[in-house]
């Protein structure tokens, strides 16, 4: 029979699947206390939220959510969920992450606008730029024209009024 506290776990898993851009599904083993307390921090400060819940309490919050035995078969051993509104974050956190700790974490596989893609695909997500990056890049795209043609206008204005002093200077 299923207690209150389940209940709750199933029901913000099930949230969580629903609201997240990017779901990536890890498996750690051999981590020490030290070293998963250093990848949540991290992910922290990404504002992605990484847990750990019990395989079957994950399998029926993804029935909850609407993507019943979509990865069932990721879900062996243990398991560690990172959700994020920015599907590119926790790519970018596990990658750095790996750098020094290769052996002690292992992506099994990524959602992203509910498909599910294989494990190497987090290294194509961790080289995208962030949401971020992408609007200010585009901000600046949006703004060259206008600067140039600002540009243009202040070097034409400028001409004619260096015109009207000559002419003016010729008359006096």
């Amino acid at each position: 029979m299923p207690n209150e506290q389940k209940i709750n776990v199933v029901k913000d898993t099930a949230e969580k699947f629903k609201s997240s851009n990017g779901v990536y599904f890890t498996r750690y083993s051999g981590i020490n206390v030290h070293k998963i307390t250093e990848l949540r921090k991290s992910f922290r400060e990404s504002n992605v939220d990484f847990t750990v819940t019990k395989n079957t309490l994950t399998k029926l919050a993804a029935k909850d959510a609407g993507y019943e035995g979509i990865f069932d078969d990721l879900l062996t051993g243990q398991i560690g969920i990172a959700y994020s509104e920015d599907p590119t974050a926790p790519a970018k956190v596990i990658k750095e992450f790996k750098k020094e700790n290769e052996e002690l974490l292992e992506v099994l596989g990524l959602m992203f606008e509910g498909e599910l893609y294989s494990s190497d695909k987090y290294k194509e997500f961790a080289n995208l730029p962030t949401k971020e990056e992408s609007l200010a890049k585009m901000g600046m795209m949006l703004n060259q024209p206008m600067t140039k043609l600002v540009s243009t206008l202040n070097g034409a204005l400028g001409t004619f009024v260096g015109v009207l002093n000559s002419l003016k200077d010729k008359k006096s």
